[in-house]
């Protein structure tokens, strides 16, 4: 006969357990057990479960069970080893010495435009979008082109070369043959129709061209008969600075694309250039039949994409090279003006060359000037290592030497609708042309000055101001019988126009 408890006897209990439980939270345990009263157990065997303990049950299922280890790791005062490396990894770095030949040739080195970086960053998403492109080609085994265009100086060619190396390791792990891959740059042939013969070289290597018939009439005929092209591999082309191959009749540039329009081509072309409309100027009739390229664009680097990228040159420098604000500085200017980051590398290398003609120049009047030579040592030396970051005023005279030219002080000397036309010339040939007329121009500049409740001047006196603009050598005019079919051409960069009128916000925002 099981002994009977009362009902006060078991709410004192519980009280007693709850107060115990309190203590051990107070104590430090994030995650206490409810303990279960055995009376509890015996006079209520098919007791339905509290929503609470229905919640706390989940938490020992095997989905609960990496939070649950997380929250201790977190909860659990003790310092890991780990802890303790990355927390080394992020003391400060001391100053450099640019006296030192060693650490100046370090840092010119990881400056250098000719030095690839050991991680390509701020370009992830296009090389996703290449190499999804190649592996669905591959794993298909189609043929297909792509397009990747850019500005100068935006990463095309080095992320080419990293997707091309992922590729080659994602095909032998998932077990598909890897594809041939001729990398060339069109600048290095001979003429144009050489890149026939390099892609025959690489489907065929021991093919032998007798008579009359080209490498690309080869190629044809290969890629149009199932017989000759099957137990051919997949061939990876990777042309770089494609535009050079555009000839008067565009033949070349066609006939390459075309031929991945062959029923049994086992071609992959790859082209790289800076024009942006390139396929649409020069490959009308691949539209026409379904067969215009896919397009990836890379677009000119911002400010904290370069500021990103300098950073990641300069890691592996173990001490500190840049005051933070030059680095910035760079950034601000070369986004502004190109978002060329060749150019960057170039101010920065320059950078560095000032402080280290500007600690030469001090050291030589210090021993000059000085008369003990223990002197020198006493109070120079600790002077010029203070001084051995790249300054602000360091980074600034390498930009105004790089961008600063006899135009940009005659562009900022201008008056407003002057500055205006030009900001009106530089955004319409950013669409591809190379010329245009006055009539057109007017129009662009007019459209400026009415988007900022400008008042625009009248046809003759927009006229006056571009024949002004030709004689300073910033436009040039052609001949025409009427002033509105006149052809303009900017004969000026356009980086030195960005350069020159970034400082004001309204040109800024116009040139973006």
């Amino acid at each position: 006969m099981p002994a009977i408890v009362s009902h006060n006897s078991i709410v004192a209990v519980k009280s007693e357990i709850i107060m115990i439980g309190d203590i051990a939270r107070s104590k430090g345990d994030l995650t206490p057990q409810k303990r279960r009263l055995r009376s509890d157990k015996e006079s209520t065997p098919m007791k339905r479960k509290s929503p609470r303990r229905c919640v706390d049950s989940t938490l020992n299922s095997p989905a609960c069970e990496f939070e649950k280890d997380l929250d201790e790791k977190i909860a659990s005062p003790r310092k890991s080893p780990v802890k303790r490396k990355l927390s080394d990894s992020f003391k400060p770095k001391p100053n450099w010495n640019p006296k030192d030949v060693e650490q100046m040739s370090a840092v010119m080195e990881a400056l250098h435009v000719s030095t690839a970086p050991s991680l390509i960053v701020c370009r992830e998403e296009e090389q996703r979008r290449i190499l999804e492109f190649c592996k669905t080609h591959l794993e298909e085994e189609k043929t297909g082109s792509l397009y990747v265009c850019g500005c100068p100086g935006t990463g095309k060619s080095l992320s080419m070369e990293t997707v091309k190396q992922h590729l080659v390791d994602w095909a032998k792990e998932a077990g598909f043959q890897s594809p041939d891959v001729l990398t060339l740059n069109c600048t290095s042939l001979t003429n144009t129709s050489e890149i026939f013969s390099k892609i025959l070289s690489k489907v065929q290597p021991r093919k032998k061209i007798n008579g009359p018939t080209s490498p690309l009439q080869h190629l044809q005929n290969l890629f149009s008969q199932r017989q000759q092209s099957s137990g051919l591999k997949m061939t990876l082309i990777i042309a770089d600075e494609l535009d050079y191959l555009i000839t008067r009749d565009r033949a070349v540039l066609h006939d390459l694309f075309m031929l991945t329009t062959f029923p049994f081509s086992r071609c992959i072309l790859i082209g790289i250039a800076n024009a942006m409309d390139l396929a649409d100027r020069f490959l009308p009739r691949l539209q026409s039949m379904n067969c215009k390229p896919a397009v990836v664009t890379f677009r000119a680097y911002s400010k904290d994409q370069i500021i990103r990228i300098l950073q990641e040159r300069l890691v592996g420098l173990p001490y500190i090279v840049f005051q933070p604000q030059a680095l910035e500085l760079c950034a601000r200017k070369v986004a502004a003006a190109s978002g060329d980051m060749r150019q960057a590398l170039c101010v920065s290398r320059k950078a560095v060359e000032m402080l280290e003609t500007e600690l030469r120049d001090s050291a030589s009047k210090i021993n000059s000037a000085s008369v003990d030579k223990g002197s020198f040592d006493q109070v120079a030396a600790p002077a010029l290592q203070f001084n051995s970051q790249v300054r602000v005023d360091h980074m600034a005279l390498a930009l105004s030497n790089t961008f600063k030219s006899p135009m940009v002080d005659t562009i900022q000397s201008l008056p407003q609708h002057q500055q205006i036309i030009l900001c009106s010339a530089v955004k319409f040939f950013r669409r591809g042309k190379k010329d245009t007329t006055v009539g057109e121009l007017n129009k662009s500049y007019t459209d400026i000055c009415k988007t900022s409740m400008i008042p625009p001047v009248g046809t003759l006196e927009f006229l006056s101001m571009c024949r002004v603009l030709n004689d300073l050598g910033l436009l040039k005019l052609g001949q025409s019988r009427e002033d509105k079919l006149k052809r303009v051409t900017l004969k000026v960069d356009e980086s030195d126009v960005s350069f020159a009128l970034q400082g004001v916000r309204f040109f800024r925002n116009c040139l973006q």
